[in-house]
């Protein structure tokens, strides 16, 4: 799907991981012996996809900045940048998290802030490899907050278990607590998911963040085809699941904002670099394409839900959404 034209009345929102994004060749065209292999030209193409966008949070920029000044300044003076300090330690793999914004469309509502898990029982809690970084912005009167991360890789898809399965569920109790800025919640990052329905999906999803169904069959990375598909990055909000005669229906809890139903990947591979093979691409550009999604802000966006979903779904309500979130049909109860 292509992406639409930014208008008056839409927002459009993407989720980038921009492989090992630190240093740059000061060289339009990196030679063989140059490293890193990434050049101008790669970060000028870089800076053609993200500007076709309001918001792109973008994960792996590194301790070094220099590639996201490059890229700043190949955006032009109406963009600015909120980012996270580097996660220390091995597995922080010196990445920050990194919000990019264009002020024509959008501006800081002035929330910004990391995910630090409590202790529990005086025991402190195993912390996340790479922070989570919050950003709330506005428009027009209404504000909304994005929340983005890289979930660690590990030896085993289990591994990355308890990050995505703490996210989750942290997020779901930021968004159930009363008195809190928390309208309009979005996630969006690499969380390393497999497959839909497997144990690292189901995790992101129990809690009832809403994928959407849109952005189920579409590539994550350029190394993606028919036999061997990921679904790492995701752009997901909070919905409200209701049962009616067997019936499930979802409600949007997001306010004033509008899902259109359509989103996507940008593919870049035939428009960059003729002649190098995708892993040489990856060095410049990246692995993974982005992936956006748009929202109508206009009159018909939704007005402020009545009530908010409970912290947890029942294992029927879970059985039904799962099936929805799958585009499968949900399996008669047994009598």
């Amino acid at each position: 799907m292509v992406v639409p034209e930014k208008g008056p009345d839409n927002l459009l929102l993407a989720t980038w991981n921009l492989r090992a994004f630190g240093a740059v060749t000061p060289s339009w065209q990196a030679r063989t012996s140059d490293s890193p292999k990434r050049d101008w030209r790669a970060v000028a193409l870089i800076a053609a996809v993200i500007g076709c966008f309001d918001i792109v949070a973008v994960q792996e920029v590194r301790r070094d900045t220099t590639a996201l000044a490059f890229l700043l300044d190949q955006l032009g003076p109406d963009w600015r940048v909120i980012i996270s300090d580097v996660t220390e330690g091995d597995a922080g793999n010196d990445e920050r998290l990194t919000f990019l914004y264009d002020t024509r469309r959008v501006q800081p509502s002035g929330l910004v802030g990391e995910i630090v898990l409590p202790a529990f029982a005086g025991t402190p809690a195993a912390q996340f490899s790479r922070t989570p970084y919050a950003a709330g912005f506005v428009r027009d009167g209404v504000d909304f907050i994005l929340t983005t991360v890289h979930v660690v890789w590990g030896d085993k898809p289990g591994d990355r278990l308890p990050e995505v399965t703490a996210f989750a569920r942290w997020m779901r109790d930021w968004a159930d607590r009363k008195g809190e800025w928390n309208r309009n919640l979005f996630v969006l990052g690499d969380f390393n998911l497999d497959r839909l329905g497997d144990p690292l999906y189901d995790a992101f999803v129990s809690t009832g963040l809403w994928p959407p169904t849109v952005l189920n069959d579409v590539p994550r990375t350029i190394f993606d085809n028919d036999k061997d598909r990921h679904n790492y990055d995701q752009i997901a909000w909070f919905d409200h699941i209701a049962r009616t005669a067997g019936d499930v229906t979802t409600r949007s809890l997001l306010e004033n904002l509008t899902f259109t139903g359509r989103g996507g990947n940008v593919d870049f591979l035939p428009h960059v670099f003729p002649g190098l093979t995708k892993t040489q691409v990856s060095w410049r550009v990246s692995d993974h394409y982005p992936l956006w999604v748009e929202f109508d802000m206009g009159a018909g966006a939704n007005r402020k839900s009545l009530r908010k979903p409970g912290s947890r779904l029942s294992a029927q309500d879970w059985s039904a959404v799962r099936s929805l979130l799958m585009e499968t049909e949900t399996p008669a109860p047994r009598p």
